[in-house]
């Protein structure tokens, strides 16, 4: 059942995808209302209200899942709404940076949102108590169970999200993406369920109880230094590295190596204070408990 309802959180991205436009004559700064992207979304919302009220009405307000949980999993909604269906996403066809910002939107800002709102056990409740019970028993089996257990590993989850991140900015790997519409989604999905199997990770759901507080801090330091890396990679490449994103950047009278630049840059630094961020709460919380 946990690995139903989180991959659901990556279902509108299953949806999209766009390639590198050479001209920008359907225009870069347009709204996107794909009719199943908007559905899937206010599935995902609708699925967490009712489960929401649901598990308040039973427990009492604030019980279960907080209140602010539940204003993380807003603001975690809102920001997939923003990369998906704002000008972000089909400015994200014309401009590399862009595309940067639309991936760091749902792997930095997304994915650590929803992890925080509870979303399992919050839809888990918009199911009936029947439904809950053969959909937890379906994934309860051995072979969900391991597979859970091995995706949200700590260690496993910091690497796969890092192997993503590299495997995916190859020139062949992000050619290709931007070429073909299926590869696009791919790319897509893997960023974002890799992030929220990572931030899981990090914030307090370890499923075997093996790493603490000090691990997490270390896990988002050195996601911060790799993905760091690979933004200053970016950034002081003196020649751009994706073929398909020249016409279009040069289509806006832009520079497709300054393009890549100010890309690199966002990974590089606001990117990475997320995890700064982060890693210190999560230290501050582990002094918070031991003075207590």
């Amino acid at each position: 059942m946990r690995a139903l309802i989180a991959f659901a959180a990556a279902w509108p991205l299953l949806a999209r995808g766009h390639v590198a436009e050479p001209a920008p004559a359907a225009g870069p700064w347009r709204w996107d209302f794909a009719p199943w992207v908007l559905a899937l979304l206010a599935l995902s919302a609708a699925g967490y209200a009712v489960g929401l009220r649901r598990l308040w009405r039973n427990a009492g307000r604030g019980r279960g899942v907080a209140m602010h949980q539940a204003g993380c999993f807003a603001l975690g909604w809102f920001t997939l709404l923003a990369a998906l269906v704002s000008p972000i996403d089909a400015a994200g066809g014309h401009l590399f940076s862009m595309h940067m910002v639309q991936h760091e939107l749902l792997m930095v800002l997304a994915a650590p949102l929803l992890v925080l709102g509870r979303p399992l056990a919050t839809w888990a409740w918009a199911l009936s108590p029947a439904q809950r019970r053969r959909v937890g028993s379906l994934f309860a089996r051995r072979g969900w169970s391991a597979a859970w257990s091995a995706l949200s590993d700590p260690l496993g989850a910091f690497a796969l999200h890092a192997i993503a991140l590299w495997a995916w900015h190859l020139p062949a790997a992000f050619d290709a993406a931007l070429a073909h519409e299926g590869w696009h989604v791919a790319q897509h999905v893997s960023f974002l369920g890799t992030a929220l199997f990572f931030w899981w990770s990090v914030l307090g759901h370890d499923p075997r109880g093996r790493y603490g507080p000090g691990h997490a801090a270390a896990s988002l330091f050195a996601t911060m230094m790799h993905t760091g890396a690979l933004g200053a990679l970016l950034s002081l490449a003196p020649q751009p590295w994706y073929a398909p994103y020249v016409a279009s950047t040069l289509a806006l009278g832009l520079d497709p190596a300054q393009d890549q630049q100010l890309g690199g840059l966002v990974m590089w630094v606001p990117a990475g204070l997320v995890y700064v961020v982060a890693a210190l709460w999560v230290l501050g919380r582990m002094l918070t408990r031991v003075r207590a």
